[in-house]
């Protein structure tokens, strides 16, 4: 029988009311990376155009084939007349050029390169709709469930969508698995062959702010006339908590700006990490069938903490779950119930519960007098005591 109930939690402290947040973007996700807390969603499953932002993909693929060997830093690639005649954001290379694999990632990431990123969808795959079926299989083997691609660079195009949540999954995987070339995003000016283009300058609005409690280091801007101005965005809190945010559909450079600083500020202030239990401390006990105690100790194997809002702490609730009474013998250490704590406007949080002790079978007498309380409640429910 599954056994619940309700603890309260010592430091729900307050009478603030339950936190929210109101973007004015299309769609949104914010991620604590730190903790892996999702902090809003906003329409982040819609397939939305993510113009520039989709070059994430694009440099996914090329980092994983750095990894894998296939490629090295100083590698060329050739320059095709299609890659020199790209139109919008340009890395500016020509048909004699032969950029590296490291000045091709600095063009995508710093110049926005449309240019630089067909120059790498043709030297990895030989055509750009093949490289674009490739970075379609990808994300749906990484679990971006909501992308397709059409080209390499985010050009518009009927069939060329992702989500928030994809984008946001994508930027966790760049900033966890390539260390190495995450640097890359946080740069702010890149010019090829000394070729100073009006967009040499990164356009992510965050890197420019300075000082303050946290500092942005990533990761890519993305802009159409049907996307509107969007956000891919990273930042760590001197207190060593890591964000990812994406925004989509705001209306205009400024309102990008605005927005970004504005979510940075919220996720890193209104949240703040709190000890629900301590390891080995005693949060609850459940009843014990045949043993030789009637009921054992629930604790954590270790601290537990969580990511509060920090205006909804009087709204959280905490219940202990477990199938019960649990049959002894039972060893320490068991993982035998869960403690879920409920925040509301996030996901259930669960922490296994083990027992506090070891509990053995109990004797011959135990086990008689439990038989005998079972047949009593079996045959005559009214007059079993309560437990």
């Amino acid at each position: 029988m599954i056994r619940r109930f309700s603890l309260a939690l010592a430091f729900l402290l307050g009478s603030s009311p339950v936190w929210a947040f109101e973007t004015q973007a299309r769609a949104a996700w914010v991620y604590d990376m730190t903790t892996g807390t999702v902090l809003m969603d906003k329409n982040a499953e819609t397939p939305i155009p993510p113009a520039s932002m989709s070059k994430l993909m694009t440099l996914n693929m090329l980092f994983e084939a750095l990894h894998d060997g296939r490629f090295k830093a100083d590698s060329t690639f050739a320059v095709s007349e299609k890659a020199w005649k790209m139109g919008g954001s340009k890395m500016f290379v020509k048909p004699d050029d032969r950029p590296t694999v490291d000045e091709l990632i600095h063009g995508i990431i710093i110049n926005s390169g449309n240019d630089a990123c067909v120059v790498v969808a043709e030297g990895m795959a030989g055509s750009e709709d093949e490289f674009a079926r490739r970075m379609t299989d990808r994300a749906r083997e990484l679990g971006m469930g909501q992308s397709t691609f059409a080209n390499a660079s985010g050009w518009p195009a009927p069939d060329h969508r992702m989500s928030a949540h994809d984008l946001g999954l994508l930027a966790v995987r760049l900033i966890s698995e390539f260390p190495e070339y995450y640097p890359y995003f946080a740069l702010t000016e890149f010019s090829y062959q000394g070729r100073v283009p009006a967009n040499s300058q990164n356009r992510n609005p965050l890197l420019r702010i300075k000082g303050g409690d946290w500092q942005a280091d990533g990761l890519k801007t993305g802009h159409t006339e049907e996307a509107g101005y969007g956000l891919v965005g990273s930042a760590l809190h001197q207190n060593g908590r890591r964000i990812v945010f994406v925004i989509a559909g705001l209306p205009s450079d400024q309102a990008r700006a605005e927005e970004s600083e504005r979510i940075a500020d919220w996720a890193f202030r209104d949240f703040a990490m709190k000890t629900i239990a301590k390891a080995g401390t005693r949060v609850a006990e459940a009843e014990v069938w045949m043993g030789a105690a009637e009921h054992v100790g629930l604790v954590p194997a270790e601290d537990v903490a969580r990511l509060i809002p920090v205006t909804a702490r009087n709204s959280m609730t905490a219940e202990v779950v477990y199938t019960g009474p649990i049959k002894a013998p039972i060893a320490k250490g068991d993982a035998v119930a869960e403690l879920v704590v409920r925040i509301p406007g996030l996901p259930d949080s669960r922490i296994a519960l083990v027992a506090e002790a070891d509990v053995p079978e109990g004797g011959f007498g135990t086990r008689l007098a439990t038989a005998a309380q079972a047949l009593v409640k079996r045959f005559f429910p009214d007059e079993a005591p309560a437990s």
